[in-house]
């Protein structure tokens, strides 16, 4: 492997997240004799992590500035190999309109969504999608700037929290029903599901709290469901991640209808949590794979996205 940094902190509002992470993925790298050092992209400079001479990164980073192409544009330029997706697909995954665009041209299923700004008619867009309708900033992850709005009245308060914390709001139709996530290792026709992980939140609200901090969000892997939809919710997310140039390792969030159980595409998540409560590793740990051999399986995919193109 050689001297590999492990990027965390950042500068987005998934820090905390982040630091998280980081730490534990640096122990598991270290915990297997790997030569592993801490970085925080939030706190040094780019001419600091050149200047550690890296052989290669696994990137523990949420959000902008770290799971948005940024970072792997100059680790391109850096010539340092990065685990996770390219800049083309981080920047796509980390834009959820954009995502939805894909997808859709994939003919992959994903809630109807209008996308606003301070001039959108918000009645017409009660009208179009209906209610209860989603709100959120569509660069944000973590559930952060997420409303559920149940009533017209309350869509412009909450089109201002979205609004202050991205340049467009989008708004998605909500979907009534249960909530999964897929994790998904490996690249192109190698990608591979790991097994749904369904997610039972208080009052089915899967906040940044719930995420992270708290004990009372229930996970069930594998879901009890039937055999035939689990095989079809990993092959939809399979697809998703495909279908946006992702590699080495994400994770695609999937809604179930209540009413016929059609499944729906939410988002990508090119960067995702390693945390102790996050489900990349719940997944791992249900066909047999530790934390830390899961660390050094993705630690082991990191390359240079760019390099075939220039030979």
């Amino acid at each position: 492997m050689g001297k590999v940094g492990v990027l965390f902190g950042g500068r987005s509002a998934e820090r905390e997240v982040s630091l998280m992470s980081g730490s534990g993925v640096l122990a598991a790298l270290l915990s297997r004799g790997v030569d592993a050092h801490g970085f925080d992209t939030g706190e040094r400079s780019l001419a600091e992590l050149a200047a550690e001479r890296f052989d290669r990164v696994f990137i523990a980073l949420h959000g902008r500035y770290g799971e948005d192409g940024s970072l792997q544009g100059a680790l391109e330029q850096l010539g340092i190999p990065y685990t996770g997706s390219g800049v083309m697909a981080c920047a796509i995954g980390m834009d959820k309109v954009y995502t939805k665009l894909i997808w859709l041209m994939h003919k992959l299923p994903t809630p109807n969504y209008a996308v606003l700004d301070d001039q959108s008619d918000l009645a017409k867009v009660v009208q179009q999608l209906g209610l209860p309708l989603i709100v959120k900033p569509p660069h944000e992850g973590s559930s952060i700037g997420i409303t559920t709005v149940r009533a017209a009245e309350d869509f412009k308060a909450a089109y201002d929290v979205a609004a202050g914390l991205d340049d467009a709001v989008l708004a998605e139709e909500f979907v009534q029903g249960r909530e999964f996530t897929v994790a998904i290792l490996g690249h192109g026709a190698g990608a591979r599901a790991l097994p749904p992980i369904e997610i039972v939140a208080p009052q089915g609200n899967y906040d940044y709290q719930n995420k992270y901090f708290t004990d009372v969000t229930q996970y069930f892997c594998p879901p009890q469901l039937d055999e035939a939809i689990l095989a079809d919710m990993s092959r939809i997310a399979v697809e998703a991640y495909r279908a946006l140039g992702c590699e080495g390792w994400g994770r695609v969030d999937v809604l179930m209808r209540e009413s016929d159980s059609k499944l729906f595409l939410l988002e990508v998540n090119t960067s995702p949590g390693m945390t102790s409560h996050s489900l990349v590793p719940m997944a791992a740990r249900a066909v047999g794979i530790s934390y830390e051999d899961l660390c050094l399986e993705i630690v082991a995919t990191a390359r240079l996205k760019l390099a075939k193109a220039e030979g």
